[in-house]
C-alpha cells in the first residue's frame, strides 16, 4: 500500500475513532450534569420535567435542606473515616502477605497461593461470616467494615507479581549491611512499588466508600451508618427526616432536588481523589500482571 494509502487510512481511522469516543464520553457525563444541575435548580422548573442541563436560577435550597441536621455530616465523616483507616490496614496487610510469597523459597507457597486462588472461586457464605463477625465481637463496630475485606485476593496476587519483578540484587546488598526482612519491605520494596501501592490504596478507598451491605448487615446504630446508607434512606427509602420540618421554606423542595443534591454530596469527595492516583492505574496494575 502506498505512504498516502496509509497516511488517509490513518487519518480515517483517528477521525473515526475520537468521534466515537466523544459522543461516549458525552452519552457517559450527561446523567452526571444532570444530577449536579438539579441539586442546584429550583423545585418549580424540575416540576416542568424534561431534561434539565442548565438550571434558569441556582439555589443551594436542596444542601441547606440536607445539612439542617448533623446526619450527612456525620455519615461523611463515619466514611472519610473508614475509607482511610481501612485503606491503611488493607494495603499493610496485602504488602505483609504478598511480600513472603513473592519470594521463591518460601516452604508452602504453592499451598498458600491455592488457598488464595480458591477465596475467589468460592466464599463462605453470608451466615458463617456473620457469626464470626460476631464472634470476636465487631457487631455495631466500624471493625465490622474494615477487617472482613482486609485483603482482596486478586489485589493480593497482582502484589506479589509486582514485588517479584523488582531485582533480588537489592535485598541481597540490603541483607549485607544488615537490613532484616522488615527493613527490606519499608525501605526498599514498598518505594520501588508506589505506583502499584496508589492503584491498589485507589482500589480499596473506593470499596470501603461505597461499602453498604456490610454497613446494613454488621451496623444496629443508625448514628453509626457511613455515606451510603444515609443516600439510601434518601433516595431510594424517600425518608427525609434529615431535614428540619419546623423550617417550611425548605419544605417547599421536592424530594427530587434532595435526592440529588444528597448523591452529588456523597460522590464528590471520593471524585476528587481520582485525578491524583489516575496516573498510576495502568502502571501499576499492568507491571504487576507481565510476571506470574
Amino acid at each position: 500500500m502506498p505512504s498516502e494509502d496509509r497516511s488517509w487510512g490513518n487519518r480515517w481511522f483517528h477521525t473515526v475513532n475520537y468521534t466515537l469516543l466523544t459522543l461516549i464520553s458525552v452519552i457517559t457525563i450527561i446523567p452526571f450534569i444532570y444530577i449536579v444541575m438539579v441539586s442546584f435548580a429550583t423545585p418549580e422548573e424540575v416540576a416542568q420535567g424534561g431534561l434539565l442541563l442548565f438550571p434558569s436560577k441556582f439555589t443551594l435550597g436542596a444542601y441547606k435542606y440536607i445539612f439542617s441536621t448533623d446526619t450527612m455530616l456525620r455519615s461523611l465523616l463515619i466514611s472519610i473515616y473508614v475509607t482511610v483507616v481501612g485503606t491503611l490496614i488493607n494495603l499493610l496487610l496485602t504488602s505483609f502477605t504478598a511480600y513472603p510469597l513473592a519470594r521463591a523459597n518460601l516452604r508452602g507457597r504453592r499451598m498458600l497461593m491455592l488457598m488464595i486462588l480458591i477465596t475467589m472461586l468460592f466464599s463462605g457464605g453470608l451466615v458463617p461470616t456473620y457469626f464470626v463477625v460476631k464472634a470476636f465481637g465487631m457487631i455495631n463496630t466500624y471493625w465490622s467494615l474494615m477487617i472482613p475485606t482486609a485483603i482482596s485476593a486478586f489485589n493480593l496476587i497482582v502484589l506479589k507479581n509486582f514485588f517479584q519483578q523488582i531485582p533480588d540484587g537489592l535485598e541481597d546488598s540490603a541483607k549485607i549491611d544488615g537490613c532484616n526482612d522488615l527493613g527490606i519491605l519499608f525501605r526498599i520494596i514498598l518505594p520501588l512499588s508506589m505506583p502499584a501501592m496508589a492503584t491498589f490504596g485507589l482500589f480499596y478507598a473506593v470499596g470501603h466508600w461505597n461499602t453498604f451491605f456490610n454497613a446494613v448487615m454488621y451496623i444496629n446504630d443508625a448514628e453509626k451508618f457511613p455515606v451510603q446508607v444515609v443516600l439510601r434512606q434518601i433516595v431510594l427509602l424517600s425518608q427525609d427526616q434529615i431535614g428540619d420540618s419546623s423550617q417550611q421554606d425548605q419544605l417547599d423542595y421536592l424530594p427530587q432536588t434532595i435526592r440529588m443534591a444528597s448523591i452529588v454530596v456523597a460522590t464528590v469527595p471520593i471524585v476528587l481523589v481520582y485525578p491524583f492516583l489516575q496516573k498510576h492505574f495502568a502502571k501499576g496494575v499492568l507491571l504487576g500482571s507481565v510476571k506470574g
